[in-house]
């Protein structure tokens, strides 16, 4: 603090948590987990974290009190249980300006392991998220696809402008306001999507599929990002997880797609072919077929558990 002096203007737990992820990554590196720690970019979101000691942090009437900052108005999105102990805030600031904070907050639990009956499989579908065994489709509306015409146009108009000025800052904020709102309502869905399948069943059997390995592959890397599939499985996960209920992952070389459900015959199943039609009789979408076949191989696991 005596060589860098600004740094008595920072929380000193912010800085101690700094220090902390800084370890955590180094360490993480040097296991072969993570590739090598670098600077945090200055234009996407930026963030800090500070915890709860002697009262430094206090929750109002639509404010907080925060270590350096004193109070500060907020809109509270839900009230934290009285039986709930405050631990730490982050304080993160988006692309277009906005500031948020996340307070981390500590109870005692029990969850008690609900009883599987209700069983549902889910096959990703890039059209749409996914296909269910009970034959629904979740119909993921595409928002960056329906957002591209109007991103393209805005980020056409900043390339144009002289970087760092004040009209390029203006249009810069523009280009994030769209991206975020495409981002939140994906969000918004899937969290939605989530809540009602976890609602409705006991267990959820996806197949364990490597997303960038698809995207890279396949070179349908627009199409993946916009599902947001990685994002809604570690929704289903957590809201499983809370309510004693499971999501049971199967092998992604699991041969869904070329497996009849019916009578377990296997044929190959070319991207263009959307039926499935098999010696059996059976006569199904290609989707749909998946999703069964994905929720038989969940039971089984289940069984063997």
């Amino acid at each position: 603090k005596k060589e860098f002096e600004w740094l008595k203007e920072v929380d000193s737990l912010a800085l101690a948590n700094a220090q902390l992820n800084l370890d955590k990554a180094y360490k993480a590196f040097f296991k072969g987990n993570a590739k090598f720690p670098k600077f945090k970019s200055k234009r996407h979101k930026q963030s800090y974290t500070t915890n709860l000691v002697n009262g430094n942090i206090e929750l109002f009437d639509g404010h907080i009190k925060l270590p350096k900052l004193k109070k500060v108005k907020i809109k509270q999105h839900r009230e934290i249980p009285l039986e709930c102990k405050m631990k730490s805030c982050t304080l993160s600031m988006t692309a277009s300006g906005k500031y948020y904070i996340s307070i981390l907050t500590e109870c005692e639990k029990e969850i008690e392991a609900k009883e599987i009956q209700d069983v549902v499989g889910l096959d990703f579908a890039m059209d749409g998220l996914f296909v269910d065994s009970e034959g629904e489709k979740a119909n993921y509306p595409k928002y960056y696809r329906q957002m591209l015409e109007k991103l393209a146009k805005e980020q056409r108009k900043l390339s144009r402008k002289k970087k760092g000025s004040s009209n390029w800052n203006k249009q810069r904020i523009r280009v994030a306001k769209i991206q975020e709102k495409v981002a939140n309502q994906r969000k918004n869905f899937l969290h939605h999507k989530s809540t009602e399948l976890v609602s409705n069943f006991d267990a959820i059997v996806i197949e364990d599929l490597d997303m960038k390995g698809m995207s890279q592959a396949l070179k349908f890397g627009k199409s993946i990002a916009d599902n947001g599939w990685g994002m809604f499985t570690s929704f289903l996960q957590y809201k499983l997880k809370g309510q004693g209920k499971q999501l049971v992952k199967i092998d992604k070389w699991f041969p869904s797609t070329k497996t009849c459900s019916n009578c377990g015959n296997t044929q190959p199943m070319p991207m263009n072919i959307r039926m499935y039609v098999c010696l059996c009789g059976l006569n199904l979408d290609r989707d749909y077929n998946s999703a069964l076949n994905i929720k038989k191989e969940g039971i089984r696991l289940l069984a063997t558990a």
